[in-house]
Formats: C-alpha cells, structure tokens, sequence
C-alpha cells in the first residue's frame, strides 16, 4: 500500500492537459505545465482556446476548431500516450462534450475534471449552457 507521503513525492508520469491558453502566463495551460513539470511529470497539450488576458483580465477569448482540440489530443495519445489527463477552461458544451469524448479514448486513463467557469478577475469562462454538461 502506498502511504500519502510516497504518492505525494511519486513522479507523475505523462499529463495530457486539456485547457486554454493564458497569454499571461499565470492561470490556463501555462500554470498547468508549470504545476506538472514541478512535480516531476511530463506536461503534453491539447489547447481549447487561446484568450487574451493579464493581470488587469480577460479581454478575449478565442476558441479553437473541435476537429484541432481532438486531433491534437488523439496525436499525443496515439504516440507519448498519457498516465492522467487533466482539464481546465473548455468553454462551450461542445468543447465539454469532445473532451468527454477523448477522456473515453483515452480508455480509463485517471482524469483530473477541473470546471474552470470563471477567470480569477471574475470573466466568465464557460457558456452558461455548458455548466450542466
């Protein structure tokens, strides 16, 4: 059995982060690499949308093609693979829905489900209608 001192100090292997991009480099996919790297891991990416922000906010959001969220996620899976997915900022139902999708791909791969709804200065990240999906 493996105590909660070992499993905490036990490298973490591949990460496939799915989650949008933060130009300012203090929240989004840059914060998850940072996160992951630290702990010893890997840090791949299937970005979800690029948004336009720094410490004063968020002044744009751009989402990216379902079809490049999935193939960038489907190539790292299919070749480096990954031992936990973890997620951030997916934004729209549709976007929820493909991460889903992928998480089935990646067949019982741990996920870590991180519903990022709104931005640390309080702009909204996900649609209202993907909060139930």
């Amino acid at each position: 059995m493996t105590s909660s001192a070992e499993a905490a100090t036990k490298p973490l292997g591949r990460v496939l982060i799915l989650a949008g991009s933060d130009s300012g480099g203090g929240a989004g996919i840059q914060a998850d690499i940072k996160a992951v790297t630290m702990l010893g891991g890997f840090a791949a990416t299937a970005i979800t949308a690029i948004t336009v922000q720094n410490t004063l906010g968020v002044h744009g959001v751009h989402p990216l093609p379902l079809d490049v969220i999935e193939a960038q996620a489907r190539a790292v899976l299919d070749d480096i693979g990954a031992d936990a997915l973890k997620t951030g900022m997916l934004g729209s139902v549709e976007v929820v829905e493909t991460v889903a999708g992928l998480i089935d791909y990646a067949g019982g791969v741990p996920a870590v489900v991180d519903p990022v709804m709104i931005a640390k200065g309080g702009s909204p990240l996900l649609a209202e209608a993907a909060v139930e999906a």
